[in-house]
C-alpha cells in the first residue's frame, strides 16, 4: 500500500512524500524533491524494523545541506573532468562544482528538482513513478531529456529502481541513486564493521583529482579486493595511493559481467543486526563510496551528528568521465534510442 502527504514547499510548489509499504512491513518513503528516499525500514534478525538510511527529518535539511543524501543523480552521475566533453565534434562546458570537475549533474542536477509523481500498486508490490523533463542545455547538457524513474517495493523484500530516458538531440546520460546506507539501523556507529563483497576483478584507478586514469586494473593484491567478504575497515587506512586520492574508498569497480543482463554486483552484510543487502544491476560498474567526506558538521535524523564514515553508498552506474574516455562503455544517447537500466536491492536478515 502507499500513503501520500505534503512534505513542505519550495518556491511555492508542494513537495509530496510517498510512503510505500509491502506485505512484510518493509517501508520506503520517497519525496518528489530530488526523487529522494528519506526512509527505508528493514528488519534485523529479530524482526525489529529500523531505518537504514542517513538523511534528515524534514525537507529543509535536504535543501540546505545534503551531500546527495538518497537522491536521484543526473544527467551524469559521478565526475566529468574539467566540466567538459566533446560530442560529435562539438565541445560542451558544464558547471564546475567539484574542484576542477563537474559532479553529479552540476549545480542543479536531478537531485535538486521537483519530480512529477504517480503512485501505483500491483500484484508484485507498491511503488511510485517519477518523471522530469530536463530542457536543452540545462546545466550545459545538450538535448531535451525526458526521464522516468520507477521505485518499486516488492512483496519479496526488493527495492527495484527502473530508469528510462529519451532525448531529441545527441547527449550523454548516466543516472543513478545515491542512498547512504548503515545497516546497523543506528548512524551513531560507522560502517567500518560492515562486510562487503563486490563481484569485480578490476577497478578504475583515479588521479589526485578523483578522475579515472583510463586504466582498468586488477584488484588482486590491493586494498580494492572485495572479491571475498571483507570488513570495510580492514584496509581502508592502508598506505596506498588510490586510498589517498579517494580519502578512502571512492572508486568504481568494474563488474564481472557480459552485456547488460541483470546480474549480482555486491553484497553488504552487518554482523550485529544480521541485515544483508544484495545489489543486482544492468550497469557495468558500481561506485563504492565509504562516506569519507562526512565530517561532523551535519545534524541528521533524530539529532544525530553524522561523523566520518557513518554511511556508505553503492551507486550502480557507468564509469566516471566516460564522455572523455573512449575505451570506457559509452554513455552517449541519441534521438530514437531509449536509455533503460534496472537496479534491484534485495533485503535479508540472517
Amino acid at each position: 500500500m502507499f500513503e501520500k502527504k505534503p512534505f513542505g514547499t519550495i518556491d511555492g510548489r508542494t513537495v509530496e512524500l510517498y510512503t510505500l509499504t509491502n506485505a512484510n512491513g518493509l517501508k520506503a518513503s520517497v519525496m518528489t524533491y530530488g526523487g529522494t528516499m528519506i526512509q527505508l525500514l528493514t528488519p534485523d534478525r529479530n524482526g525489529k524494523m529500523e531505518d537504514i538510511l542517513l538523511g534528515y527529518d524534514n525537507l529543509d535539511g535536504f535543501v540546505k545541506n545534503s551531500p546527495y543524501f538518497n537522491c536521484l543523480i543526473g544527467r551524469y552521475g559521478n565526475r566529468i573532468a574539467k566540466g567538459q566533453f566533446t560530442l560529435d565534434g562539438k565541445t560542451y562546458s558544464l558547471a564546475v562544482n567539484n574542484g576542477q570537475n563537474s559532479l553529479h549533474g552540476g549545480l542543479r542536477g536531478f537531485d535538486k528538482v521537483i519530480w512529477d509523481a504517480e503512485p501505483f500498486e500491483d500484484e508484485n508490490g507498491t511503488g511510485v513513478k517519477l518523471a522530469y523533463v530536463s530542457k536543452d542545455m540545462e546545466e550545459g547538457y545538450p538535448g531535451t531529456l525526458t526521464v522516468n524513474v520507477i521505485y518499486t517495493l516488492t512483496h519479496t523484500n526488493e527495492l527495484a529502481i527502473d530508469y528510462a530516458a529519451s532525448t531529441d538531440k545527441t547527449t550523454v546520460c548516466n543516472l543513478t541513486n545515491h542512498n547512504y546506507y548503515n545497516l546497523t539501523g543506528s548512524t551513531i556507529t560507522t560502517i567500518l564493521g560492515h562486510i562487503l563483497t563486490i563481484n569485480a576483478d578490476r577497478f578504475a584507478p583515479i588521479n589526485s583529482q578523483q578522475i579515472p586514469t583510463g586504466q582498468l586494473l586488477a584488484v588482486k593484491g590491493t586494498p580494492m579486493d572485495f572479491t571475498q567478504p571483507t570488513k570495510i575497515g580492514a584496509r581502508i587506512e592502508d598506505k596506498d595511493p588510490q586510498l589517498e586520492f579517494g580519502f578512502g574508498y571512492d572508486h568504481t569497480w568494474v563488474l564481472n559481467k557480459k552485456g547488460s543482463e541483470l546480474s549480482w554486483a555486491a553484497t553488504l552484510y552487518e554482523p550485529r543486526s544480521g541485515r544483508q543487502m544484495e545489489v543486482w544491476t544492468q550497469e557495468p560498474g558500481v561506485q563504492f563510496y565509504a562516506g569519507n567526506f562526512l565530517d561532523g558538521t551535519m545534524v541528521g535524523k533524530g539529532g544525530i551528528v553524522y561523523q566520518r564514515r557513518c554511511g556508505m553508498c553503492l551507486e550502480t552506474q557507468h564509469y566516471p568521465d566516460s564522455p572523455n574516455q573512449p575505451a570506457f562503455p559509452t554513455t552517449t544517447l541519441r534521438p530514437g534510442e531509449t536509455y533503460k537500466t534496472r537496479t534491484v536491492h534485495k533485503f535479508f536478515a540472517r
